[in-house]
C-alpha cells in the first residue's frame, strides 16, 4: 500500500514537473473557463492580458483579443474533443504602453474538451513563426505561377513608374484591352476602389525588397466586367539605367492571371482563416495583419491613414429584448451596411462582439469621419428584422487617423476608441474624431463637427 502511495505522488511530482517545464503555456480550466492549474509560461502569455492583475478565469483573460473563444465552447457539443485548434491571438493592440515601442505579438490557443467538466488550453507565441509563413506563402505563390503552366494569363511590361509600357495579344485576351492600354498604370486592371495610386507604387517597393509580390482578387476588364484573378509582379534584371540616364524600358513584368474557377475554393480557404463565422466580414486576426502591413507601408512612404471603430448602441438591451438569436441578425445587418458603405480597398472587421474596425488606406481624418456620418445616418435610417418584427438601432463611432503610420495600429486604435468613448458619453447615435483633450477623457459633453444630435435615443435599443 505504502509503495502505491509513493508510485502515485512520484508520478504526480514528474507531472507537475512536466508541467512546468514544458515549452508551452498549459491551463487547465472548467467548463466555464475557471482556471484550476496554468504553468509559468501561460502565465507570463496571459498576465499582459489582466485587467486587473488576476488570472482567474481563461475566457475573461482572452475577452479583448479572443472574444468568440466563449462561443466556440459553448456551441461545442460533442462530450470531448478540440475546439480550436491554433487559434491567432493578437496582442498589443489598442493597449496602453509606449506604442512605437511594442512588437506585434501573435499567440496560438487551442483549445481542448476533456470532459463535460473540464478543459485544456496549450498556448504558444508564434510571432515568428507567423512571419515566416507569410514569407513561405509568396514563395509558394511564386512557384506555382511558374510551375502550374496555366496558359490563360497576360505578361505586361511595366515601365519604373508601374505603367503599361509594351502591349502584346495575351493583354487583350484576358483583359480586353486594346494598345490604348499603353502608358496607363496598372491599376487599370483594378476596380477603381480597390487600389489607391499609392499602393501602385506600394507593391512595386515590395517587389523589388522581395523579388516578388503576389495579390488576388477581383479585377476588371476593359468592357467593365468583372472576374477574379491573380497579379504577380517581379522586377526585371538590367533595368536599372546608366549613371546620368532617365529611367527608360521596362522595368517590371506583371503576370495577370483568371482564376475565376479556382475563386470558390480560394474564398473557402480564406473565409476559414481570416473571415468572422457570423457576419463574414474580417476577423480580428485578418484585421491586424492588413493593419499592420499598411502601416508599414504608411512608414516607408508617408501618406494619411485612418481608422473608424464602430460599435452598436445598448446592445445588451438588443440581446435582452430579442435574445442572442436576434442581436446576432443585427450584427449581420450592420455588416451588409458595412459593406455597402466602404470600399473595397477598406478592411472591414468584426474585431469583438458588438465591435466593429475599418481601416481606410490614403484617407485622411475629415474624409473618414464623413464616410463615417453617412454609416451612421445609414444605419438609423433602417432596421433589422428580427422573427418577421423591425429592429430599430443606432451606433456610435471614434475616428482616428495618422499622416504616417508612426506609433503603429496600437496607438491608432487607441485614439479612436477614446473617439468612440466621447460619443458614447455625449449621448449615442454619435461620429466622433480624435483631438488631444480626449486623452485625459476631458469634455464628454462637448461633440465634434461630426455628431449628430436627435432629439431622443428612444429607438436607440
Amino acid at each position: 500500500m505504502t509503495r502505491d502511495i509513493n508510485q502515485l505522488s512520484a508520478e504526480y511530482e514528474a507531472l507537475i514537473q512536466f508541467l512546468y517545464l514544458a515549452p508551452v503555456g498549459l491551463v487547465q480550466a472548467d467548463a466555464h473557463g475557471e482556471i484550476a492549474m496554468m504553468n509559468p509560461i501561460s502565465a507570463q502569455l496571459l498576465m499582459p492580458l489582466s485587467r486587473d492583475g488576476g488570472l482567474d478565469n481563461l475566457f475573461t483573460a482572452l475577452q479583448d483579443v479572443a472574444p468568440e473563444l466563449r462561443a466556440l465552447c459553448d456551441s461545442f457539443t460533442a462530450p470531448n474533443g478540440k475546439v480550436c485548434d491554433g487559434l491567432h491571438v493578437h496582442l498589443n493592440a489598442g493597449s496602453a504602453g509606449t506604442p512605437t515601442k511594442r512588437v506585434p505579438q501573435i499567440l496560438s490557443v487551442t483549445l481542448l474538451k476533456l470532459d463535460a467538466t473540464r478543459l485544456m488550453a496549450v498556448i504558444s507565441d508564434i510571432t515568428e513563426q507567423v512571419r515566416r509563413d507569410r514569407q513561405l506563402r509568396q514563395s509558394d505563390a511564386w512557384l506555382n505561377a511558374i510551375l502550374t503552366g496555366i496558359t490563360d494569363y497576360a505578361l505586361v511590361a511595366l515601365d519604373h513608374q508601374g505603367r503599361v509600357h509594351e502591349w502584346n495579344p495575351s493583354i487583350g485576351r484576358v483583359t480586353g484591352h486594346g494598345e490604348g492600354a499603353l502608358g496607363q498604370p496598372y491599376s487599370i486592371f483594378y476596380p477603381p476602389d480597390a487600389i489607391t495610386p499609392e499602393h501602385l507604387h506600394d507593391r512595386l517597393r515590395e517587389a523589388d525588397a522581395n523579388g516578388w509580390t503576389l495579390d488576388e482578387g477581383r479585377r476588371l476588364r476593359a468592357d467593365g466586367s468583372a472576374f477574379w484573378g491573380s497579379v504577380l509582379i517581379a522586377p526585371l534584371p538590367d533595368r536599372d539605367p546608366l549613371p546620368g540616364q532617365e529611367p527608360d524600358g521596362a522595368a517590371y513584368c506583371l503576370i495577370l492571371r483568371d482564376i475565376t474557377d479556382k475563386r470558390e475554393a480560394s474564398e473557402r480557404r480564406r473565409r476559414e482563416t481570416f473571415g468572422d463565422y457570423l457576419t463574414g466580414l474580417a476577423n480580428r486576426r485578418a484585421f491586424f495583419e492588413a493593419a499592420e502591413q499598411e502601416l508599414q507601408r504608411s512608414q516607408a512612404l508617408p501618406r494619411p491613414t485612418a481608422l473608424v471603430v464602430i460599435d452598436v448602441d445598448h446592445f445588451k438591451a438588443v440581446n435582452d429584448c430579442h435574445g442572442h438569436p436576434g442581436g446576432d441578425i443585427v450584427l449581420q445587418h450592420l455588416a451588409t451596411i458595412l459593406g455597402a458603405t466602404f470600399r473595397e480597398v477598406d478592411v472591414v472587421a468584426r474585431i469583438g462582439g458588438e465591435e466593429f474596425a475599418v481601416l481606410l488606406p490614403s484617407t485622411d481624418l475629415a474624409r473618414a469621419a464623413g464616410v463615417a456620418e453617412r454609416l451612421r445616418a445609414a444605419v438609423a435610417s433602417q432596421s433589422a428584422t428580427v422573427d418577421g418584427q423591425p429592429v430599430r438601432y443606432t451606433v456610435s463611432a471614434g475616428v482616428a487617423a495618422t499622416i504616417d503610420g508612426s506609433g503603429g495600429i496600437d496607438l491608432l486604435l487607441k485614439q479612436a476608441d477614446q473617439a468612440l468613448y466621447a460619443a458614447k458619453r455625449a449621448g449615442r447615435n454619435r461620429v466622433e474624431r480624435w483631438r488631444p483633450e480626449l486623452i485625459a477623457g476631458t469634455g464628454p459633453n462637448v461633440t465634434s463637427n461630426d455628431a449628430h444630435h436627435p432629439e431622443e435615443d428612444a429607438d436607440a435599443a
